[in-house]
């Protein structure tokens, strides 16, 4: 049996692939159940500074929910996460809260809890030929507020209405005009733009990567309202940076003019 997630960490920079190439990357309960939890294994990681989520082939990052998808057998640990949790949104909020950096690399096009997927990313990179949507109007379907709210997040609510009220299939430029793509590259230079961005991330101090991430999504969720315990965990943040060795090695890098070297504390 194909597995339906791969993965691979190459210097620094952990790749997950979204691996059903022959259901165009349709995101099935198993698949989000298992990439929650290969999620969970690099969070753990120390080496992982960036990750990078893909689709297989080069026809579609993900077309979408699979709603016809016949789950198989789950071992015990995702039986009982099957009993508390939307997969779906199990899978969305775990991505969305990685701890370090997330790009999309969306090689292809991208529908529905595909895109949702991606918008739950931190950066979307996009063939250049990318054909993207939100289709649920034109199903029947009302979308749940938690994956609307992370739309408004990231395009704004007037450009979420657009999107989601037409239900149309925006194409090349119109993806990065409605906010959904960060920037649009060559189907042929996709990878080798994708990895150098992620490598030019993963050059810098995990310590201000994480802390920076942590605070990017307070911020987000509590529209600026931060409470008194996400203040306190702020500066606990600010603290730990502000005495890390990371930050001397920052300093002295400068200072002698080369490349610094992080460990991460």
């Amino acid at each position: 049996m194909n597995q339906v997630i791969l993965s691979e960490v190459i210097d620094n920079i952990g790749i997950i692939t979204l691996n059903r190439p022959e259901k165009r990357n349709a995101l099935s309960p198993e698949l989000l159940i298992k990439l929650h939890l290969r999620l969970k294994e690099f969070e753990k990681s120390n080496n992982i500074k960036v990750l990078i989520i893909k689709g297989a082939g080069y026809r579609a990052f993900s077309s979408g929910y699979d709603i016809l998808a016949i789950p198989n057998d789950f071992n015990d640990e995702e039986k009982e996460i099957l009993k508390k949790h939307n997969p779906l949104e199990l899978a969305l909020n775990t991505l969305k809260n990685f701890p370090y950096p997330v790009i999309a690399m969306i090689n292809g096009y991208v529908f529905g809890a595909g895109l949702n997927l991606a918008i739950c990313c931190d950066i979307r990179i996009g063939v250049d030929n990318i054909k993207a949507g939100m289709p649920p109007a034109r199903l029947g379907l009302v979308y749940p507020p938690d994956g609307i709210k992370q739309f408004i997040d990231v395009i704004g609510i007037q450009k979420t209405k657009e999107v989601f009220f037409t239900a149309k299939t925006y194409s090349g430029l119109e993806v990065k005009e409605n906010n959904l793509v960060d920037c649009l590259v060559p189907e042929d230079k996709i990878e080798e733009f994708t990895f150098n961005f992620a490598n030019e991330i993963a050059q810098n101090a995990p310590l201000s990567l994480k802390g920076m991430k942590r605070i990017i999504n307070m911020i987000t969720e509590s529209n600026m309202n931060l409470n008194k315990d996400q203040l306190d965990e702020i500066e606990k943040l600010i603290v730990e940076s502000l005495n890390s060795d990371d930050l001397k090695e920052g300093q002295k890098a400068f200072i002698e003019k080369r490349k610094p070297v992080f460990i991460g504390k």
